[in-house]
C-alpha cells in the first residue's frame, strides 16, 4: 500500500464498527422516519415565496414594473423546477438503473437551459425591467430548496 493510500485504509481505524446491511423491517423504520419530500410541494412553496416576494417588492418600491420583475425572476426558477419534477415523476426500470441518472442529468440540462433563455428574453418581456427585484425573486426562490430540507427534517 502507497503512502497516498495509507490514509484511506481502514485498518487505520481499529475502533470503526463494521458495516452491516439493514434489515428489511430496519429500512422501512428509517423510511417512516425521514420520508421523501414531494417535489410538487417544493415547487408549491417556491411559488408561494415568489408570490410573496412580489407583493413585498410592490409594497417596498410602489410601483408594479419592480413587483412583476421580482415575479418573473421567481418564474424563472419555478417553471424549469416544475417541468423538471415533472420529467422526473415517472418511474425508472429496474432493468436499467443507470438510466435514471442519465435522465436526472438530461432533466437537469433542460432546467439550466430553460432558466438562461427565461433571463435572455427577461428584458423584452418585463419592460422595465428591475434586475435588483429579478434577482431578489430568484434567489428567495431557489432558498425555498433549504427551507423543504429543514421542513422535511420535522
Amino acid at each position: 500500500m502507497t503512502d497516498r493510500n495509507a490514509a484511506w485504509a481502514d485498518v487505520d481505524t481499529p475502533d470503526a464498527e463494521t458495516w452491516q446491511p439493514l434489515s428489511a423491517t430496519e429500512a422501512q423504520a428509517l423510511r417512516a422516519r425521514q420520508p421523501m419530500l414531494a417535489p410538487s410541494r417544493v415547487v408549491v412553496a417556491q411559488a408561494l415565496a415568489g408570490a410573496v416576494t412580489a407583493m413585498l417588492a410592490w409594497a417596498v418600491a410602489g410601483r408594479a414594473s419592480v413587483m412583476w420583475s421580482a415575479l418573473y425572476g421567481a418564474a424563472a426558477v419555478i417553471l424549469p423546477a416544475a417541468l423538471m419534477a415533472r420529467g422526473l415523476a415517472r418511474s425508472v426500470p429496474q432493468s436499467a438503473p443507470a438510466l435514471g441518472a442519465v435522465r436526472l442529468l438530461a432533466w437537469e440540462a433542460i432546467k439550466l437551459m430553460l432558466a438562461v433563455a427565461m433571463l435572455a428574453l427577461a428584458p423584452r418581456i418585463v419592460a422595465p425591467l428591475s434586475w435588483p427585484a429579478l434577482l431578489i425573486g430568484m434567489v428567495v426562490c431557489l432558498k425555498v430548496y433549504w427551507l423543504a430540507l429543514l421542513w422535511r427534517g420535522r
